[in-house]
């Protein structure tokens, strides 16, 4: 009964065990990655970089902001190479194409102009990171490509229109909450803070609630199943990272107000 419905709002599957194999990847790896999260086995990056004991002593080292850059610009490459590898794929795909595009455009220049770092990220860790970022970003235009190519009906209820308008107040509402993040520390400080202002009131990681948003912005749109499984498998990792984040909060600060969830106000 939920299945019929469902597809009520998506394309068929398209003839491809790579795609429905990666859509069932990605749904999988993300939610364990969130349940991870919780349980404290944390990606490291961010404040979590050195969470875990392993021994990185004879790793390469590289400035978060070179991390963070090589994290999202392979994504942002694959973005944009679709344009000119899948033309002419009509209106859906260009705005699919645009919103993977314009979202990791805004991360690598929110690295380069908007956050602040202080620390260090280990090659190790960010190749796995880069690599599921920059799949994520090709299956997804790849995906969208195939509904045409395939010629598969589009869905019952179009979502394309209201997805831009939930995936443009994603993006709005993560970078309000990454600049008043930039804005907690002065030049040369370096100890946290906790957050105030925008939805901080509410949740610790009103960023990670937009991002959310983004992804279910970016799933309208498509309406592909791989977008879908992405979208809700983001959602279980984010979670599980705002949990683990207000768990550090709450352990590194007495004062931390309690009716601060994690990410979804008055809930989690």
């Amino acid at each position: 009964m939920v299945l019929s419905a469902l597809l009520n709002f998506l394309f068929p599957p398209p003839p491809s065990l790579v795609v429905s194999a990666l859509s069932v990847v990605s749904l999988v790896s993300l939610t364990n990655t969130g349940f991870s999260e919780m349980r404290g086995k944390h990606l490291n990056y961010s404040k979590f970089w050195n969470a875990t004991t392993a021994d990185y002593s004879k790793q390469i080292k590289l400035s978060s902001r070179a991390g963070m850059l090589l994290l999202y610009t392979p994504a942002f490459l694959a973005g944009a190479a679709s344009f000119f590898i899948f033309p002419n794929d009509g209106l859906r795909s260009t705005l699919l194409n645009s919103a993977v595009t314009f979202h990791f455009l805004k991360r690598i220049l929110e690295v380069l102009f908007v956050h602040k770092y202080s620390g260090f990220m280990y090659l190790d860790s960010a190749i796995p990171i880069t690599l599921s970022y920059f799949v994520s970003a090709a299956t997804m235009t790849y995906t969208q490509h195939l509904t045409v190519t395939e010629g598969l009906p589009e869905p019952q209820i179009d979502l394309m229109y209201p997805g831009v308008a939930v995936f443009l107040i994603g993006i709005i509402g993560n970078f309000y909450h990454h600049c008043i993040l930039s804005k907690l520390r002065g030049e040369g400080e370096k100890e946290y803070k906790i957050p105030k202002g925008g939805l901080f009131g509410l949740v610790i990681c009103p960023h990670y609630l937009f991002e959310i948003t983004v992804f279910y912005g970016i799933s309208m749109i498509s309406q592909t199943v791989y977008a879908l499984c992405f979208a809700v498998g983001t959602t279980f990792y984010l979670v599980g990272r705002s949990y683990a984040t207000r768990k550090w909060y709450v352990s590194k600060f007495e004062d931390f107000p309690k009716n601060v969830k994690a990410v979804i106000p008055f809930i989690f």
